[in-house]
């Protein structure tokens, strides 16, 4: 079976898991990894660029390499090859888990129970809950939900239709060190400066997807590129400027503003000011909805893509 296919129903068939069970409550690869990278980091910090460069070279190197490995083991097995394919693609997004977190805090917040929600939120991003009120802590999700369809679905489909099952699990370690370490912390400002960037260049062609997704998805094409075109580049995150902006102008809502992360304050830029209302409550299941729809499209797309790929090598 040529590699084009292999990827083509291993994806599917690793999405559909995702969407029908979650993630593994227990062992999670993605959670092993973080763990050994903790290890590493403790070994090797030092308040300096190059040993930041160590770290992400010998957590995200290993890892590739790791998947490398045992595709090459079952490059011989078209059966096994699809199932590596798969586990690899259930393991590395998080579509299903995202949703059920921000529906849960959803579902707190239509009930009035904002202390549960504020209790919630960490799960989804690294903001201090306690400053949100209930409408800005609705305003996070969405915003939390807009980026992690990029970097917890797209970015990773479109790796995997690159590279395989190491393009995959490369892309999700260089996410998961980017949220460990990539954050302008005083502990991190210098030590993870390379797993920061490493993350940028790695999530850029997947962002752009998502907001084109979004664009075409959302139900308000025109909206969506408006927004896209007028604010993704005012946003700090290369990446997440277009996400949030498409995902903004898709459900006519306000999104970006004053943030605080750990005790420092953020103003961000407005994406889709002019024209969108303040996040309500009911949007996190409309933001979630365009998630699920957006995933399912960047299935399709870097399926066909590597299909069409293939094609053409032969």
């Amino acid at each position: 079976m040529r590699a084009d296919r292999i990827f083509a129903y291993g994806a599917a068939a690793g999405l559909i898991g995702d969407l029908l069970l979650g993630d593994p409550r227990r062992g999670h690869p993605v959670a092993a990894f973080g763990r050994a990278a903790a290890a590493v980091e403790s070994r090797l910090w030092r308040d300096h660029r190059g040993r930041g460069v160590l770290h992400t070279l010998v957590c995200a190197g290993g890892a590739t390499g790791a998947a490398a490995l045992a595709a090459r083991a079952v490059r011989n097995r078209p059966a096994a090859a699809v199932a590596l394919t798969a586990a690899a693609t259930w393991s590395v997004v998080g579509g299903t888990s995202l949703g059920r977190e921000a529906r849960a805090i959803g579902g707190a917040l239509a009930a009035g129970d904002v202390e549960p929600a504020r209790e919630r939120l960490p799960h989804l991003c690294g903001r201090d809950p306690q400053s949100l009120d209930a409408q800005q802590i609705a305003r996070a999700v969405v915003e939390s939900v807009a980026e992690n369809t990029s970097d917890a679905v797209v970015g990773a489909l479109v790796w995997g239709a690159l590279g395989g099952v190491p393009g995959l699990v490369g892309f999700r370690a260089v996410n998961t060190l980017d949220a460990m370490v990539g954050h302008k912390s005083p502990r991190h400002r210098r030590y993870g400066w390379a797993s920061a960037r490493l993350d940028d260049v790695a999530g850029w062609p997947g962002a752009r997807l998502t907001a084109v997704l979004a664009v075409a998805a959302g139900g308000r094409p025109r909206a969506a590129v408006r927004a896209w075109r007028a604010d993704a580049s005012r946003h700090p995150s290369p990446n997440a400027g277009p996400v949030e902006a498409s995902f903004a102008g898709a459900l006519g809502v306000r999104l970006g503003g004053t943030l605080a992360y750990g005790g420092r304050v953020e103003h961000r830029p407005v994406l889709n000011g002019d024209a969108g209302r303040d996040v309500r409550v009911a949007d996190i299941e409309r933001a979630v909805r365009l998630s699920r729809r957006v995933s399912v499209l960047a299935l399709a797309v870097c399926a066909a893509g590597r299909l069409a790929r293939g094609r053409r090598a032969g």
